[in-house]
């Protein structure tokens, strides 16, 4: 029991309260006044404590920590944050796709790896996922793609009618659901899987010179995953088994790490790569393309508020600082755009004023009142507009990219020999031991149960064109199922 003394209790406006147990009323069987502004004040409050939760990756998990550069890559870019002994604070979280704020953790999903560095440049955000790829590659696709992961608009249930149907009609989803009903679809904890910037970025470095870069965090925790039996065992016994195993680690001062590797690619080795480079559902081979060490990422800071750190917490790919770069890749063109463009709606216009958006180094624009508009009082009051002659903020030649080799037809990088959806998903599946193979094909079966069987077939056909033993034993895990009713 603590003896210090408490502070005083006050209205949002600073006026003492002196009485927070009671309403106001005309009498002790009266009706309550509309002079109780407190009572008012904390009911209207109530009504608006909840924000629209995230479209996708809803339900999150995140923590503070340190990315501490160890390798050297600087001459391949600027960017301070990726000099050799550089530490940056940051912010991770860590998310799935398709619940909602409601949602158990232990689902088989696509997790979220997004994160916030703290560079003395700007923010740095680097919004990926547990897997290098994703379901497809470009983002006129992607709102149809999620409507299928949320709720039926007749039952108001998750639809695997709709997942299926969707699949089936778009091969180039085969990589990622593969990855997803295989082992590593379940992790047992945020600290057990790795985390891909998964889009191919640029780095530059201080001449102008560019190399396509794929960003990679690998658990030093090792993979550990449960199977679908035993993530039912363990949503019947908590909801919140991620939350509760990522706060509990850092209090108990196990942090958890990830090691920072890079892929890099030439322009000219792009031009003649025999697919599109730029495609978010392939990756880059590690035989063509070595992974490298850099650095070392850690989790050491539990947030002291959910709400201000992780609910507001906003990221965008469009947040990159000067030495990194964007790419052709198309998802990630239409993700630039798209996730500013959400945090504008969820949390208001001057989101990245919020402290856990704020970056750490000065800020200057000429971006001018809307809702909520909490930021300073303009030191310079005249240079409200650009250009002026009143020494507000300019711009900074120096730091511009070089152009996007957008040159040639639009399909430059689509139509090449091999490229197709069927390649990469083929060398997967010949890496799976019988067991894993076993255990994918199960699991795909399960999630299929309900699917009408035309559609299932389709699909099935789809998975025989990746490997003959993959439809095959996709059917006869139905089969099975069937049989036992």
């Amino acid at each position: 029991m603590t003896t210090q003394v408490p502070p005083r209790l006050t209205t949002t406006a600073g006026a003492p309260v002196t009485d927070n147990q009671n309403s106001l009323s005309a009498g002790p069987r009266g009706p309550l006044l509309m002079q109780d502004w407190q009572l008012l004040e904390k009911l209207a409050h109530q009504n608006r404590e909840r924000i629209p939760e995230r479209v996708v990756h809803a339900k999150g998990w995140g923590a503070h920590g340190t990315l501490k550069i160890t390798g050297d890559i600087s001459h391949l870019t600027c960017a301070k944050a990726l000099q050799p002994d550089a530490e940056t604070p940051l912010i991770l979280r860590f998310s799935t796709v398709a619940g909602e704020l409601g949602a158990a953790d232990h689902e088989r999903d696509v997790r979220g790896f997004a994160i916030k560095f703290y560079t003395e440049e700007g923010n740095w955000d680097l919004v990926g996922n547990n897997t290098p790829i994703f379901f497809v590659r470009d983002p006129l696709k992607f709102p149809d793609f999620i409507h299928t992961q949320k709720r039926h608009p007749r039952t108001n249930l998750r639809s695997a009618t709709a997942m299926w149907d969707f699949w089936s009609l778009s091969p180039e989803t085969l990589h990622q659901v593969t990855i997803l009903f295989s082992d590593r679809g379940l992790p047992v904890s945020p600290m057990h899987m790795n985390g891909y910037g998964s889009h191919t970025f640029s780095l530059l470095n201080d001449a102008g010179e560019r190399v396509w870069v794929k960003f990679h965090f690998k658990t030093r925790q090792g993979h550990r995953h449960y199977t679908n039996a035993e993530a039912v065992e363990v949503v019947g016994q908590t909801r919140e088994g991620y939350q509760e195993a990522l706060f509990a680690a850092i209090e108990a001062g196990e942090f958890p790490q990830w090691t920072m590797q890079v892929q890099i690619m030439t322009e000219s080795q792009a031009e003649t790569f025999p697919f599109n480079p730029f495609d978010l559902t392939k990756v880059w081979p590690h035989a063509d393309f070595p992974v490298t060490d850099i650095g070392t990422l850690e989790l050491n800071r539990n947030a002291d508020n959910y709400f201000m750190e992780i609910e507001q917490l906003a990221m965008s790919p469009s947040n990159v600082v000067p030495g990194i770069g964007f790419s052709p890749d198309r998802m990630l063109q239409g993700r630039i755009f798209s996730y500013a463009d959400a945090h504008r709606y969820r949390l208001g216009t001057h989101y990245e004023a919020l402290p856990v958006n704020r970056p750490v180094c000065p800020v200057h624009n000429y971006h001018k009142d809307g809702a909520m508009r909490f930021l300073p009082p303009d030191t310079n009051p005249d240079a409200y507009y650009e250009p002026n002659s009143f020494a507000g903020p300019v711009e900074t030649p120096s730091f511009r990219e070089p152009p996007l080799p957008l040159d040639g037809p639009a399909d430059r990088y689509d139509h090449r020999d091999g490229n197709d959806d069927f390649i990469q998903p083929r060398a997967l599946f010949e890496l799976f031991d019988e067991g894993q193979k076993a255990r994918l094909c199960a699991n795909i079966a399960a999630a299929m149960r309900t699917v009408p069987d035309a559609i299932a077939q389709r699909q099935i056909a789809l998975f025989t064109r990746v490997h003959p033993e993959y439809g095959a034993g996709v059917q006869s895990a139905r089969e099975t199922l069937a049989k036992e009713g």
